[in-house]
């Protein structure tokens, strides 16, 4: 059963780090946590791990508990920390829970959207976090309306319940019409049917769930308590709660926890393809992936980028935080001296006020500061990670320029972006990404660098440590490794569209937490 927000303000899901809301960055995955230990507190547990995570999703979180009889699911928009306090993690009793940190990637950031989604039915109910966006929404949804009908649900006479707009709700509706057989047989019957990204959490008022999808896009790893298993996005959750790492959870995999100890199934051949921008940017620097350190593979892309696009200078400086291993790297590199330039507002990433085109017009800035004391008189190279639009490099020089920089030359630890990506990051579109129209001479131009250098593809992967053929690099490439549908059946707003055209008629039979 859902429990209902609590009067106190949470956040409003509006969260960002940028000063400007039409120039996003990348936007990371989301969240899973999953874990089963009977004793434990586990939504604290689950708290602290997804306050690990919160880097994955920043729109909203939610936690699902089972106590054996029942699930509570309490979930809101904001970050972990607005959403939860201690009096209501004090009321989700049990042995097993799942949570989620959103950034939506399919479905619009609204409460009906948040995770875990839940699901009643006849012999059980089912909670379900998801990180990384299917392909084929149009496809489940048609199968969603096909099921043969609500017989097998519980009536909930509290309250309406509303329809989610995502793909994760999708998959819940399926997951949940089981009359004729299990959940785990069920799943095994679901899962070969979805195509894209997809690290899912699930649970039922006796069992936790997770799996992973064939190409492994989206990280999930498997780790052990003294008194249960724990599985989650990253490892450095792991790390978080105190459990060890057992291993990654394959693709291709589903992983079954009840009382009975562990099982693993097979649902599909693997065919590693992870994203290659976790080792860039959207991972934790401390998270280890396919036994690769993320720091170590930043660090080594800003090796590589110092041999590729030396320059002199007198000061390497990071944008922080994501710039800073490649920085590092730069500077080891090249013997050029390191140093911060550049002051970040650690409360950014937090809910606030948006500007008014008059204050932006006055330089308002409320993520980065130069450092004037560093900067003046210097030749400087600054290293990020990935250029989208350019309009926050061109902020950035303009600040390094006014703080007194001689020569500002731009480094970025990944090849220019040019394509979107379709299984869990939300970039531009490709007609806002700026490296499609322009050449990177143009780009630093517009910019206002002195000069501009992206890292190679190749010398990108190496850094990875992986085989080129196990990693997706769609969106520096254009080739997807799971085949897209028609572009109409698109979109992170997809089924907002469904909803309200008139040849549906109704909303999507999908129940979502009301």
């Amino acid at each position: 059963m859902p429990f209902e927000s609590s009067p106190r303000k949470g956040g409003d899901g509006r969260l960002t780090a940028a000063l400007d809301p039409h120039d996003q960055g990348p936007q990371d995955a989301c969240g899973v946590f999953g874990v089963w230990a009977p004793g434990e507190d586990v939504a604290k547990l689950t708290y602290f791990g997804l306050y690990a995570l919160q880097h994955r999703g920043q729109e909203s979180a939610g936690i699902a508990v089972s106590n054996g009889r029942q699930i509570l699911v309490y979930k809101d928009m904001g970050l972990v920390s607005q959403v939860f306090d201690e009096t209501t993690l004090a009321s989700l009793k049990g042995h097993l829970a799942i949570g989620h940190s959103r950034y939506s990637t399919t479905g619009a950031s609204t409460w009906q959207n948040a995770q875990p989604t839940f699901r009643p039915t006849a012999d059980g109910s089912i909670a379900l976090g998801h990180n990384g966006n299917l392909i084929n929404t149009a496809e489940l949804a048609q199968m969603v309306v096909d099921l043969p009908g609500p017989d097998d649900e519980l009536e909930l006479h509290t309250r309406p319940v509303e329809s989610s707009t995502n793909d994760t709700g999708l998959v819940t509706a399926l997951l949940a019409h089981h009359p004729d057989t299990s959940l785990e047989q069920r799943a095994l019957e679901v899962l070969p049917l979805l195509k894209g990204a997809f690290c899912f959490v699930w649970m039922n008022e006796n069992t936790l769930y997770a799996a992973r999808d064939p190409q492994g896009i989206r990280p999930l790893v498997l780790g052990r308590l003294d008194r249960g298993w724990v599985v989650a996005s990253e490892d450095a959750a792991l790390a978080t709660i105190g459990a060890s790492v057992v291993r990654e959870v394959e693709p291709g995999e589903m992983i079954v926890i009840d009382e009975n100890g562990l099982r693993s199934h097979r649902f599909a051949e693997a065919a590693p393809k992870g994203c290659v921008f976790e080792y860039v940017y959207l991972a934790r620097p401390d998270a280890t992936i396919s036994g690769r350190s993320v720091h170590e593979s930043r660090v080594e892309m800003g090796r590589q980028l110092a041999r590729e696009y030396p320059v002199d200078a007198d000061l390497v400086i990071p944008v922080p935080e994501s710039g800073t291993p490649a920085a590092a790297g730069y500077a080891e590199e090249s013997g050029i001296p390191f140093g911060q330039g550049f002051v970040k507002n650690a409360y950014v990433g937090r809910t606030f006020i948006q500007p008014s085109q008059t204050l932006r017009q006055l330089g308002i800035r409320l993520k980065l500061n130069a450092l004037e004391h560093m900067i003046r008189g210097k030749r400087i190279v600054v290293v990020d990670d990935s250029i989208v639009r350019g309009n926050t490099q061109r902020a950035q020089v303009r600040m390094l320029r006014e703080a007194g920089a001689l020569e500002v030359h731009v480094r970025i630890s990944s090849p220019p972006v040019k394509w979107p990506c379709f299984y869990g990051i939300d970039f531009a579109t490709r007609a806002e990404l700026i490296a499609n129209g322009l050449t990177p001479e143009e780009i630093a131009a517009s910019v206002g660098a002195d000069t501009l250098g992206y890292i190679s593809l190749d010398g990108m992967i190496d850094a990875t440590g992986q085989a080129s053929d196990r990693l997706c690099r769609a969106c520096f490439t254009g080739e997807y490794p799971i085949e897209l549908p028609d572009e109409s059946l698109l979109g992170k707003h997809l089924l907002e569209a469904t909803l309200k055209s008139p040849t549906m008629g109704k909303a999507l039979p999908v129940l979502n937490n009301p």
